[in-house]
């Protein structure tokens, strides 16, 4: 599996054929300017929430690949009324898809769409194929609910966690999480993109270190193979 961070708490994911774009926050990043939105090409884009730092470029990128999108169901119905295609989940629901499964998990954040109104409650995804599995939590603090990810999907593989503190749970509640979703390879979003996210990446290694887990930050536009 091939993973490409799209910067933020974007993420290109290569899984069965099929190409996966999480929560695209490209053009409106300063930091991503080196990525050409129109080379980034997904079959499936993913939504955790509406705020516009993770539905930037959804519009235009569902439209231009002709790409499902999956979302809660505020979310789908405000895209669709844009002529997006999508199909809604909801929290606890899971639906199979040409790549996989995909299942809504519960989010502890708000959620509205750029132009303020309601975008439904937030929420992450984990998704699984017969060879793989793997988290995106969204924007979310750390909460009791991750425990019942071990419980009730496969063995996760790897997660991508928030981690930049302010508006997510922070480094150190996040390498509470791995814990929590028992998952030993955790790859950093949500840092470093704005002030007050601003945080100290070789702390925040050192705190996953010591609960023997292992925090993959990757730059933007940097893949790496799972």
């Amino acid at each position: 599996m091939k993973i490409r961070f799209l910067g933020h708490s974007g993420f290109e994911i290569k899984m069965k054929n099929h190409t996966l774009v999480f929560d695209p926050y490209i053009s409106p990043n300063e930091l991503a300017s080196h990525i050409n939105l129109s080379e980034v090409q997904p079959d499936f884009v993913l939504l955790t929430h509406g705020h516009g730092d993770h539905i930037a470029d959804a519009e235009q990128l569902s439209k231009d690949n002709d790409a499902l999108c999956i979302s809660n169901y505020e979310v789908i119905n405000w895209l669709g009324a844009k002529g997006v295609k999508g199909h809604p989940l909801n929290h606890g629901g899971k639906k199979e898809f040409a790549f996989g499964t995909a299942k809504y998990v519960n989010a502890i954040h708000t959620s509205s769409f750029p132009d303020g109104t309601y975008a439904g409650n937030p929420g992450g995804f984990v998704i699984w194929d017969d060879e793989i599995c793997f988290y995106h939590a969204g924007d979310t603090a750390l909460t009791l609910d991750m425990k019942l990810i071990p419980l009730t999907c496969p063995k996760l593989d790897f997660a991508i966690l928030p981690i930049g503190d302010n508006f997510t749970m922070g480094y150190e509640d996040a390498a509470i999480a791995a814990d929590y979703i028992d998952c030993p390879k955790i790859i950093g979003c949500h840092f470093n993109t704005f002030a007050p996210i601003t945080i100290d990446l070789e702390k925040a290694k050192e705190a996953f270190k010591n609960r023997g887990k292992e925090l993959i930050l990757l730059e933007i536009g940097d893949s790496i193979e799972i």
